[in-house]
C-alpha cells in the first residue's frame, strides 16, 4: 500500500478517534475497535517495568460499551470536557492487513467550563487491523507520562 495513503487512513481514523471522545459521543468510542479490541490507560513507569497495572483496561467492544453506559448512568462527577492534541504519528511497522503505531497527545481539561489545563501527556502504542468497515484498533494504550492523575478518570482518553 501507497505509505503515504496508509498514513492518511491511519491519521483519519485516530482523528475520528479524538473527536468522537472531544465531541462527548461516547457511544461511538467503542465503534473505533474489533469486537475482541483491547483499551489501556497505563503509567509509563508501569509500562516500562512489564508492570500490568492501570488506570482503564477494557478487553473488548462489550467491556467498552459497559463502561459508557457506566459513565452516563453511574458515575457521578463534575461536568468537563476534553480536548485532544496528537502529532508525531509514527508506522513501526506494517504488513497487508496490521499496522503498529505510535503517536503523543495530549489531553486538556475544561472543569465547569473554566480554565483549561494540561490532564494528561504521553502516547499512544497502537495495533491497527483491516477489517470490512476499515481500519480498527485491536489494541490502543495510552502510555501516560504524568506523576499522577489528579482527579477520578471516568472518560477514555
Amino acid at each position: 500500500m501507497d505509505k503515504m495513503k496508509l498514513h492518511f487512513e491511519l491519521t483519519e481514523l485516530q482523528t475520528g478517534y479524538v473527536a468522537a471522545i472531544d465531541d462527548e459521543r461516547f457511544e461511538d468510542w467503542p465503534n473505533f475497535f474489533t469486537p475482541d479490541g483491547n483499551y489501556e490507560i497505563i503509567p509509563r513507569e508501569n509500562f516500562a517495568q512489564g508492570l500490568p497495572a492501570g488506570l482503564m483496561h477494557c478487553f473488548g467492544q462489550t467491556m467498552m460499551r459497559d463502561r459508557v453506559v457506566s459513565m452516563r448512568e453511574a458515575n457521578v462527577f463534575h461536568a468537563h470536557t476534553y480536548r485532544h492534541f496528537v502529532s508525531g504519528l509514527e508506522i513501526l511497522s506494517q504488513s497487508a492487513d496490521e499496522v503498529v503505531t505510535r503517536s503523543n497527545y495530549l489531553v486538556m481539561r475544561t472543569v465547569n467550563e473554566l480554565n483549561a489545563d494540561v490532564f494528561q501527556v504521553g502516547r499512544y502504542d497502537d495495533i491497527v487491523v483491516r477489517t470490512d468497515a476499515g481500519w480498527r484498533y485491536r489494541s490502543k494504550r495510552a502510555i501516560y507520562e504524568n506523576a499522577r492523575v489528579d482527579t477520578l478518570l471516568v472518560i477514555p482518553v
